[in-house]
């Protein structure tokens, strides 16, 4: 997928836990796992703005575009 999710390295910048992120934001931590993993196919913006908030950090410290390289090819053809 295009979008890599950078939750570890927030956390790491933070030297918060992933539990103690679940407790503040206030979602369960098996969810908040699955966001880290990269295996969330969506992310409610009031769930992204409590992360924000408990990180303080932006939207684009957490989330990254990576292009497949193969849909840079097709597009070039």
């Amino acid at each position: 997928m295009p979008i890599v999710v950078n939750l570890d390295v927030m956390l790491a910048r933070r030297k918060m836990s992933l539990s103690a992120l679940a407790e503040a934001v206030g979602i369960t931590l098996a969810n908040l796992s699955v966001l880290k993993s990269g295996k969330a196919k969506a992310v409610r913006f009031s769930t992204l703005a409590a992360i924000c908030q408990a990180l303080d950090c932006q939207p684009a410290d957490l989330l990254e575009h990576q292009p497949d390289p193969a849909d840079l090819r097709r597009g070039a053809e």
